[in-house]
């Protein structure tokens, strides 16, 4: 952080929150470095339509991408 940022919009307890804070090194490991990532394997299997089913619906109540 070289320019230093102004906190004029910020209520007044956050800008000072904020001001008096002291910035401190990242001491978090890169995202690589966090989970290992495991080689897959690509398969074909057939499913009946009611097991199709479960995993869209799941899959919508969860927010991933069927």
């Amino acid at each position: 952080m070289k320019r230093k940022t102004d906190y004029k919009n910020a209520p007044k307890e956050i800008a000072e929150a904020i001001e008096s804070s002291e910035i401190i090194d990242d001491f978090l490991p890169p995202p690589d470095k966090l989970v290992l990532k495991e080689p897959s394997v690509r398969i074909t299997i057939n499913l009946s339509m009611p097991v199709v089913k479960f995993f869209k619906e799941n899959a919508g109540k969860s927010g991933i991408p069927y």
